[in-house]
C-alpha cells in the first residue's frame, strides 16, 4: 500500500507490500492497552518468542484461564438461550463498555442462578409427572375395583336368589352356616398398583407368573395418551397394573420385579371415600405445581431474554480480553522485569500508525516511559501481504487457493480479474444466460449489508463471498454471448441485418445453391445466417478451436513476460537470459507461429491446410508447401523457426547450472565480493539468491533441477497449448446443450397447440436450463477457467512458495467460533 503524492493509499496488487521485522519494547503498566490498540489497528503480526515454553509456563497463563472459565460460562448461557429457543442479536448491543471484572462476576452470579433455576425446574417437573401418574394409577385402580365390586355384587345376589329358589331342606342351614363363618379364617389379599411401560408389560407379566408360580393376579389397563416418564423426563407409553397376592413373600418378589422392571408403585386404598380424597388432594397439588412451573420457567425466560440482548457484546469482549493475553504470552519479558519485548511484521507504510498507538497507549497509561518501535535487519523471508478490497478480495483467494505468493513476486491476481471471467465466458457464452447469471448476482450484491451480518449455509456462504467474481463472470458472458450470437441458443440480428440471403425471394434453393453476400459484413460477432444451416458446425467448430489457440498462447507469453519481470525485479540475469529468452523463442517458434498462420488465413481467406503445414514442418521442412504456402518466405521462415526452437532446449538445459557452479566456485576463492546492504536502511532485503557464500552448492541437484525445468516447459508447451481446446469444447457442448432444451422440449412442446402440453414444456425448459446450463455448466466451466489459471497459466512464472502475512486483528474475531 504505498502513498502518493496527496497521502493517500493507492492499490497496488502486482508487487506484495514492503514488509519490515520491528521490535516492539513496551513498559508493562501499558502492555495491556497496547496490544488492544494494535488489535483494533490490525497491521501487526507478532513472533511467538516463547515458542520453547508450554501454556503453562508463560507470563499471562492465570488470565489466559480466567478468560476460558469466562468463554465456558458464556457457552453454557448460549446452551440454555438455544434450549429455550432464544436467539442472540447478530450485532453486539451499543451499551456502555463492561469492565472484564465485573463481567467476571456478574456470569458467574447468572451461572449460578440458572443452575439452581434449573435444578429448581428439574424437580418440580420430577414431582409434576410423578403426582400425574398417581392421578392416573387412582382414576384407573378406581375404576377397576368399582367395577369388580359391582359385578362382585350382582353375583352374590344372583347366588342367593338361586338358593333361595331350589328350596331345599339343607339350604337354611347351609346359609346360616356359612354367615357364621369366623372372619379370622378368611384369607385377606394384598395388591400393589403402578405404572409399567408398555413395551415391557408381557415380559413383566411372565416374570411375575414364573417368579410366584401363578400365585398372583395382574390386570392391567392401558393409558391411551403418552406421560412423562419422572426419572428420564420422555413421553412414554405406558399402563396402570394392580397385582393381587397372597402372603410377604410374594409381595417381597412381586416389589424386586417392579424396581427391576423401573415400574413405578404408588399406594392405593380400596376404600372408595378415601379413593375419592387422594384425587382431591393429587389434583390441588397438580394445579400448585403448575402454576409454579410456569412462573418459574417464565422467570427464567426473562433472564434469558435479557443475556441475550447482551450476548454479543459480552461474547467479543471475552474473546478480545482472551487474544490479548495470549499475544502478550508472545512477548518476552525483559530481565528487569518492567518492560515487555516483541518482534513481528508489519508494512513499511505503516510505522506512523503503529508509532501513534504506543504514544496514545503511554498517554493513556499515564506512563513516564514511552514504548520503542525498533526496526531490526534481517535475511528471514517477509510475509506477503496484498492490500485488497471487497471487490477484489475474491480474486486474490483464487490466487492462494494455488499458493501465496513469494515476497514481492508478481502476482497473477491482478490479470485473473480480468483473465479468469473471460475464460469462463468463453465457455459459457449465451447472453441470456449471462443476463441470468446476472440478476442473480445482483440480488446478493444489493443485500451485502443485511446478508453479511447472517450466518449463511456452505454453499449460500461461498456463492455471496465470490459475488464480484460471478458478476465479472455473468458481464463477460453477455459480452461473448453478443459475438456468438446466443440467447437461449437463438439468434438475434441486433447489430443490423445479416450480410448474406437467398438467390430468389422464395429460397427454394439455398440449401443446394447456398446464399450470396448481399450486405456488407455483420459489424459484431457472428452473422445470425449460421444458425440452423447445415455449415453452422463446421464454421462454429473451426472458430472456436482456433480462437482457443489463439487465446492459450497470449495467455502462455503473458506468463513468460511476467517472468521476465519477476526477474528483473529480483537482479536475477541468469533466469532472463538462460530462462526467459529461450522460452518465448522455443514457444512462438511453433505456437507462436500457428498462431500467425491462424490470423493470416483468416485475413486472406485462404483454403490453406494448417494441420498439414505444422505436421511437414517436423517432418519434411524442406518439402515445398505448394497449395498450403500463405505468404512468400513461409518457407525459410519455417526452417528458421525450427532450428531456433531446437537450439532453444540447450540453451536453456546447460548454460544456467555450469554458470552457476563457476560462480559458487570464484565466491570461496574471494573473487567475487558484494557490497554489505546498509543496516540503516530497513527496506534492504537479500534479493541476490545467489550472494550467500557459506551455502552447500551440489552440482548434481542443481543440474538435475534444470533438466526437470527444460523437460517440463518443453512438454509443457504442447500439452498446455492442447489444453485450451476445452474453451473449444466446453463451448461448442454448452451451446449444443442450449439448442436441444429449445428445440426438443420448448419448441416441441409449442408445436402440439395444447395449452396443458405447452405449460409442462415451459416447466421442463426452465428446470433443464437452471439446473444443467446455469448451475452444471456453470461450475464446470469455473473449475475449466481455474485449471487454466492454475496450471497453463501460473505455472510459467509463479513460484507460489510465500506465507501470508495473518497481523493480529479482532476484525476476524466475530468470524471466528469458540
Amino acid at each position: 500500500m504505498r502513498r502518493n503524492g496527496g497521502g493517500w493509499p493507492t492499490m497496488d496488487l502486482l508487487r506484495s507490500e514492503p514488509m519490515q521485522l520491528a521490535q516492539l519494547i513496551i513498559p508493562i503498566e501499558s502492555a495491556r492497552p497496547t496490544i488492544s490498540y494494535l488489535g483494533d489497528l490490525g497491521l501487526f503480526q507478532f513472533k511467538d518468542l516463547n515458542a520453547d515454553k508450554s501454556p503453562f509456563q508463560r507470563t499471562y497463563a492465570a488470565q489466559m484461564k480466567r478468560c476460558g472459565e469466562m468463554a465456558r460460562k458464556l457457552r453454557f448461557l448460549r446452551e440454555q438461550m438455544i434450549k429455550a429457543g432464544l436467539s442472540t442479536s447478530t450485532r453486539p448491543s451499543a451499551g456502555t463498555d463492561v469492565d472484564v471484572e465485573k463481567l467476571e462476576v456478574k456470569l458467574g452470579e447468572l451461572e449460578a442462578e440458572i443452575i439452581e433455576m434449573n435444578a429448581n425446574n428439574e424437580q418440580l417437573q420430577r414431582t409434576y409427572a410423578e403426582l400425574a401418574e398417581y392421578k392416573l394409577v387412582l382414576q384407573k385402580a378406581g375404576e377397576f375395583f368399582h367395577s369388580t365390586k359391582s359385578i362382585a355384587a350382582i353375583q352374590q345376589r344372583e347366588l342367593k336368589a338361586q338358593s333361595l329358589g331350589e328350596g331345599s331342606i339343607d339350604s337354611p342351614l347351609l346359609l346360616e352356616q356359612e354367615m357364621v363363618t369366623d372372619p379370622s379364617k378368611q384369607v385377606k389379599l394384598g395388591f400393589v398398583s403402578g405404572l409399567l411401560q408398555r413395551d415391557k408389560s408381557t415380559a413383566f407379566e411372565r416374570i411375575l407368573f414364573r417368579a410366584t408360580r401363578g400365585n398372583v393376579f395382574l390386570k392391567q389397563a392401558v393409558v391411551e395418551e403418552p406421560i412423562r416418564d419422572p426419572s428420564s423426563g420422555e413421553k412414554v407409553e405406558k399402563n396402570v397394573f394392580v397385582i393381587f397376592y397372597s402372603g410377604e413373600r410374594a409381595k417381597n418378589k412381586i416389589v424386586k420385579i417392579c424396581e427391576a422392571f423401573a415400574a413405578n408403585r404408588y399406594p392405593f386404598a380400596d376404600d372408595t371415600s378415601k379413593q375419592f380424597q387422594m384425587i382431591t388432594e393429587v389434583s390441588g397439588r397438580l394445579s400448585e405445581l403448575k402454576t409454579t412451573i410456569d412462573v418459574g420457567l417464565l422467570h427464567q425466560a426473562s433472564l434469558l431474554q435479557d443475556i441475550a440482548h447482551q450476548f454479543e457484546h459480552w461474547n467479543l469482549l471475552v474473546k478480545k480480553e482472551k487474544s490479548i493475553y495470549h499475544t502478550l504470552n508472545m512477548l518476552s519479558i525483559d530481565v528487569t522485569k518492567k518492560c515487555l519485548v516483541a518482534e513481528g511484521w508489519c508494512p513499511v507504510s505503516a510505522t506512523t500508525q503503529i508509532q501513534n498507538v504506543l504514544q496514545r497507549a503511554t498517554l493513556d497509561c499515564n506512563s513516564q516511559v514511552g514504548a520503542i518501535f525498533h526496526v531490526l535487519h534481517t535475511e528471514e523471508s517477509p510475509p506477503t501481504y496484498f492490500c485488497t478490497n471487497k471487490f477484489t478480495t475474491a480474486f486474490q483467494e483464487i490466487v492462494d487457493a494455488y499458493g501465496v505468493a513469494k515476497y514481492q513476486e508478481a502476482n497473477p491476481g491482478v490479470y485473473t480479474i480480468i483473465t479468469f471471467p473471460f475464460l469462463f465466458a468463453v465457455m459459457f457464452g449465451d447472453w441470456g444466460h449471462g443476463i441470468c447469471l446476472l440478476m442473480a448476482t445482483l440480488y446478493f450484491i444489493f443485500r451485502e449489508k443485511s446478508l453479511s451480518n447472517q450466518k449463511l449455509g456452505d454453499i449460500t456462504g461461498m456463492i455471496f463471498g465470490g459475488r464480484y467474481v460471478i458478476l465479472m463472470m455473468a458481464l463477460f458472458s453477455i459480452y461473448t454471448g453478443l459475438i456468438y450470437n446466443e440467447f437461449f441458443s437463438v439468434p438475434f440480428d441486433i447489430f443490423g441485418p445479416s450480410a448474406y440471403a437467398c438467390r430468389d425471394l422464395s429460397c427454394r434453393d439455398a440449401s443446394t445453391q447456398g446464399l450470396i453476400k448481399v450486405h456488407s459484413t455483420y459489424p459484431f460477432g457472428v452473422d445470425p445466417v449460421w444458425h440452423g444451416t447445415r455449415s453452422e458446425l463446421p464454421f462454429l467448430n473451426s472458430l472456436k478451436m482456433k480462437m482457443s489457440i489463439l487465446l492459450g498462447v497470449a495467455q502462455m507469453n503473458l506468463g513468460i513476460v511476467l517472468s521476465y519481470f519477476n526477474a528483473r525485479f529480483f537482479a536475477n540475469d541468469l533466469n532472463i537470459r538462460y530462462q526467459f529468452v529461450p522460452q518465448i523463442i522455443f514457444l512462438n517458434s511453433l505456437f507462436g507461429y500457428l498462431s500467425l498462420l491462424i490470423i493470416v488465413k483468416w485475413c486472406t481467406g485462404s483454403q490453406a491446410d494448417l494441420y498439414h503445414v505444422m505436421i511437414y514442418m517436423f517432418l519434411s521442412p524442406m518439402e515445398d508447401l505448394g497449395e498450403n504456402q500463405l505468404f512468400v518466405g513461409q518457407k525459410f521462415l519455417q526452417v528458421m523457426l525450427l532450428l531456433l526452437a531446437l537450439a532453444a532446449v540447450p540453451w536453456m538445459l546447460f548454460p544456467k547450472p555450469f554458470i552457476l557452479k563457476k560462480q559458487h566456485e570464484e565466491r570461496h576463492r574471494g573473487q567475487s565480493y558484494a557490497i554489505l546492504h546498509s543496516v540503516d536502511d530497513p527496506l534492504e532485503m537479500d534479493l541476490h539468491p545467489n550472494s550467500h557464500g557459506h551455502e552447500e552448492f551440489e552440482f548434481s541437484e542443481v543440474f538435475v533441477h534444470q533438466l526437470i525445468h527444460t523437460i517440463e516447459f518443453v512438454l509443457g508447451a504442447v500439452s498446455n497449448t492442447a489444453s485450451y481446446l476445452r474453451l473449444w469444447a466446453l463451448s461448442l457442448a454448452h451451446s449444443e446443450l442450449s439448442s436441444v432444451f429449445y428445440d426438443k422440449v420448448l419448441l416441441l412442446a409449442w408445436g402440439f397447440n395444447n395449452t396443458l402440453v405447452l405449460i409442462i414444456g415451459i416447466i421442463v425448459f426452465i428446470s433443464a436450463t437452471v439446473g444443467v446450463l446455469l448451475v452444471m455448466e456453470t461450475l464446470s466451466a469455473f473449475l475449466h477457467a481455474l485449471r487454466l489459471h492454475w496450471v497453463e497459466f501460473q505455472n510459467k512464472f509463479y513460484e507460489g512458495d510465500g506465507y501470508k502475512f495473518q497481523p493480529f486483528s479482532f476484525t476476524s474475531l466475530s468470524e471466528e467460533d469458540e
